[in-house]
């Protein structure tokens, strides 16, 4: 037997949620006009000879953009939504820039799996980011079912620190393409995490395109091959908090963010934001 509860939940009640498990719904949704404005726009990037875009192994199948922020409009209003400044500030608790934009592309039936990692092991590790006082928001662009890679989370890991670091005593830093490929340059050991989620059970993020999720860099992740004939695009903006920015990064500009400037909510006309009600599904 299933039951639905729909409830309206407030700022500190998300943040509640977003400090105890390393992850929380937000109650907005992007239209259908936006998100099929965004598609178009990751289209067109997708289809661009540049460093931000990159492809799956000895394959011309994109898997991934970054950066998109810099150099094109539309993804630059999004980044200054006023929600989504609002929404990070509240869940850092102070002012924020844009860390990083991406929007991963798991291609029907060809999209690679990400292994189980944590975001602020590269953040740390590569970019000297002093604390993991950070978010990212998930906006799907298409929509999200158990057969197309959706992200898997472990609640309450973010909590227990940094798992499996390799020794950096030899080779201080690894290559920037190992962080963006399937061939991650830190992982969360398979039998660790099998480990965690018998102990902390798992989330799948599964939702409409448009919707919105926020995870801390710190939760160990991962997600699966695309099986299906579905595409699976997610979005990703990441705020980092003003005064946790990295004081030399190294890595390209499109992976390291280096305008630390505190983001100011402007609204564009053309992103449309409504405010939703949690549906929450239980099973009985």
């Amino acid at each position: 037997m299933s039951t639905s509860i729909v409830i309206n939940r407030t700022s500190p009640e998300l943040k509640s949620t977003y400090d105890k498990d390393g992850s929380c719904r937000l109650p907005y949704r992007f239209d259908d006009d936006t998100v099929e404005l965004l598609r178009q726009r990751v289209a067109d990037i997708s289809g661009q000879r540049r460093p931000e875009v990159v492809h799956e192994k000895d394959s011309d199948v994109v898997r991934a953009i970054h950066g998109c922020h810099e150099f094109d409009d539309v993804c630059a209003a999004l980044v200054r939504h006023p929600q989504l400044v609002e929404m990070a500030e509240t869940l850092i608790g102070g002012p924020v820039y844009v860390y990083q934009f991406k929007v991963n592309l798991k291609q029907a039936e060809e999209g690679a799996a990400w292994p189980w990692h944590q975001d602020f092991a590269f953040w740390s590790e590569e970019d000297a980011m002093p604390r993991p006082d950070a978010v990212n928001f998930a906006i799907p662009l298409d929509e999200v079912h158990e057969d197309n890679g959706p992200l898997v989370v472990i609640p309450g890991s973010h909590t227990m620190g940094l798992f499996d670091l390799p020794d950096k005593s030899e080779d201080s830093t690894s290559d920037w393409r190992q962080h963006v490929s399937n061939d991650l340059a830190y992982t969360v050991n398979d039998d660790r995490a099998e480990a965690l989620i018998e102990e902390k059970g798992k989330s799948v993020i599964l939702g409409r395109a448009g919707s919105l999720h926020a995870f801390h860099p710190s939760i160990v992740h991962s997600s699966s091959n695309n099986r299906s004939a579905d595409r699976r695009a997610l979005l990703l903006i990441t705020y980092n908090a003003v005064d946790n920015a990295p004081a030399n990064p190294t890595r390209p500009a499109f992976l390291v963010g280096r305008d630390t400037t505190p983001v100011t909510g402007h609204h564009d006309e053309r992103l449309v934001l409504a405010q939703v009600a949690d549906d929450i599904r239980a099973t009985a």
